[in-house]
């Protein structure tokens, strides 16, 4: 499978992306990351078991020592060298060095929902800034997670993707933000005592499937058993995309059953190609298409995200037209439409839609006989709900 080609374009932040974003214009796609920054280091989790193992004999260490420290991050949570009692004391930290090495340090935490939503700021070793929430709910706890530092599919109502790209994160990058949820899950960190994490999404900063390698072997250290991963239920992990048609088709053929959620947030080209540009790449058809086949060959139920704004994509014909095409494929239950109250961003000209209009949206869904529903937005008044993450300091 061919990646899409990459786009040239001046590095976020930099003097052009500014003058772009102080005259209006809207940020250009970017396909790849910019060159020249460094590589975290490796870490355990960027590895499968027997790949730790080789990494082992390499430092001149027992493969056993490798499985033992996975046992301590996977199953046990730790990574503090003082806990694994298991190891000589003489040679814990050297091991902790070289298979567990700090990739990421939270800056910032802040809490809503009583205590059961949380934002947590994380630096990079690079300086590279990403955020992931944690919210538990009475029958469940789902952590939702960055791929990338920023987000290079500029989507103009969404706070991450004005941001700009500023890099991939590895594989271990992307774990530990779930190992450190499970790991707050399970010491009663949590209101409500201590619990487990069941759910995974990758809707928090970047596009997962640009960051194809990395987001698949994450996927596969979430699911794998315990200790080669988290073994979480690949059927408990969603992975969320604007529509890179060619890695949906290449995740269809993983065999790692995830739950696909499609950003489509319009049915037709004329408007998704403003609020989606990647659609200028891969249509409405082309991209539905693949979400569809995905759900043929997966058996598993596509999600379609749609965030309602105010007058831009809300209208009734709107609603009729998605259900139209979704219907083009059959009523046997292969989606979802899931409808997103659109979250306020600074400085933002989107808005949410009227209620009133919300509401007719979903009848009109249903009235085709579209399962839909509409999401309980979580976090949004500390800038934790979807569309809202731009990983700043908070003073």
């Amino acid at each position: 499978m061919t990646e899409p080609d990459p786009v040239t374009v001046p590095a976020p932040h930099s003097p052009e992306a500014e003058a772009a974003a102080m005259e209006g214009r809207r940020l250009p796609l970017v396909m790849a990351p910019p060159k020249g920054r460094g590589k975290p280091p490796r870490h355990l989790a960027d590895l499968d078991l027997a790949g730790r193992q080789d990494a082992a004999k390499e430092a001149g260490l027992p493969a056993f020592r490798a499985k033992q420290l996975s046992v301590h991050y996977f199953e046990r949570l730790v990574d503090d060298p003082e806990k694994m009692t298991d190891l000589p004391a003489n040679q814990r930290q050297e091991l902790v060095d070289t298979f567990l090495p700090d990739l990421m340090t939270p800056i910032s935490q802040q809490e809503a929902d009583k205590g059961t939503t949380r934002k947590t700021l994380w630096k990079l070793f690079d300086g590279a800034l990403v955020e992931s929430v944690l919210m538990r709910y009475t029958d469940r706890a789902t952590v939702c997670i960055s791929s990338q530092a920023g987000c290079g599919m500029a989507c103009p109502f969404c706070a991450t993707g004005q941001g700009g790209l500023e890099r991939n994160m590895s594989t271990a990058e992307i774990v530990h933000q779930v190992v450190v949820a499970a790991r707050q899950m399970a010491s009663g960190e949590v209101p409500g005592g201590p619990g487990r994490l069941s759910n995974v999404v990758f809707m928090g900063m970047g596009e997962p499937m640009a960051n194809y390698k990395a987001l698949m072997g994450a996927v596969r250290r979430l699911t794998s058993p315990a200790p080669e991963g988290l073994g979480l239920s690949a059927r408990h992990v969603t992975v969320s995309t604007v529509g890179l048609v060619p890695r949906i088709k290449q995740l269809t053929e993983e065999g790692i059953p995830v739950t696909l959620a499609l950003s489509l947030h319009a049915p037709d080209d004329e408007l998704r190609n403003e609020l989606v540009p990647i659609n200028t790449r891969f249509s409405v058809a082309e991209t539905v298409d693949a979400a569809w086949n995905y759900a043929r060959v997966t058996k598993r139920r596509v999600s379609i995200e749609y965030a309602m704004m105010r007058g831009i994509n809300d209208q009734a014909w709107r609603a009729d037209l998605l259900a139209d095409v979704l219907n083009s494929y059959g009523d046997w239950g292969w989606v979802h439409v899931n409808l997103i109250p659109l979250n306020p961003t600074p400085g933002s000209k989107w808005t949410a839609s009227d209620p009133a209009d919300e509401r007719e949206f979903v009848r009109r869904l249903e009235a085709k006989g579209i399962s839909t529903t509409v999401r309980d937005t979580r976090g949004r008044e500390i800038d934790g709900a979807c569309g809202q993450l731009a990983a700043q300091s908070v003073s």
